[in-house]
């Protein structure tokens, strides 16, 4: 009778112990035999050679991409490529630029103006448009470089009004705003005079005492961009 008990719970954990052996060794396995049961050469060598053959497939296409991206370097050519990236430096704003050109700068009205009551103060502060205005009447008048507060803009510079400050290039800066510009002085004069914005701006500047003036200069060095641009909507032309 001793005996039979003995074997009713020593049969259960024999088991338990069987399975937790099970579970050790396949987790271990990762799926895979522990230990290979296979001996027979011809096998082994059968399933080596499976091997290296799937890997010189891997092989053989990645040495396909190779050449396909060799092609159209060649056919693109290097030399060309560069000197084409070297000729649209300049235009793209990469190069520093010194020349003649005019110099605007645009100021908010005086303090006196600000203390006044009944006057919007909206009114006596210098917008982001109103530098828009200016740099969009030289660009128009073919400007070959134009910089605000000494950073050079570009075609995807964005001028952002905050508060009363200005940002450029996630840099604020606050008034009178410098603008230069490198070019040909009577067409960059004549395309301020004939820029509607301009003459709304300069209406502000008589009513409000807005600062404005513009001054020839004979030598300006404009600086290179030295911003990485971001092109967020650009599609390259085909």
């Amino acid at each position: 009778m001793k005996l039979t008990r003995g074997w009713g719970w020593a049969v259960p954990a024999v088991a338990a112990i069987a399975g937790i052996l099970f579970a050790a060794s396949a987790f271990t396995a990762d799926g895979t035999d522990l230990r290979s049961t296979t001996t027979d050469p011809a096998t082994l060598v059968a399933e080596r050679a499976n091997e290296v053959a799937d890997l010189n497939a891997d092989k053989a296409t990645l040495a396909h991409d190779v050449a396909d991206l060799r092609a159209q370097v060649e056919d693109i050519g290097v030399e060309q490529a560069v000197d084409e990236t070297q000729r649209l430096q300049g235009p793209a704003g990469m190069d520093p630029v010194s020349g003649p050109g005019v110099v605007v700068t645009l100021d908010d009205a005086p303090q006196a103006r600000l203390d006044e009551a009944g006057v919007d103060p909206n009114l006596l502060v210098v917008h982001q448009q109103d530098i828009q205005a200016f740099v969009n009447a030289l660009w128009a008048a073919g400007a070959k470089a134009i910089s605000l507060q000494g950073q050079r803009l570009i075609s995807t510079t964005g001028i952002k009004c905050v508060g009363n400050t200005v940002v450029l290039e996630g840099v604020p800066y606050s008034p009178p705003y410098r603008i230069e510009a490198v070019g040909d002085i009577g067409m960059m004069h004549a395309s301020l005079a004939g820029s509607q914005s301009v003459q709304i701006y300069e209406e502000y500047v008589n009513a409000y005492d807005l600062g404005l003036s513009v001054e020839d200069s004979t030598g300006l060095d404009i600086p290179a961009y030295n911003v990485t641009p971001q092109l967020e909507w650009a599609k390259p032309l085909d």
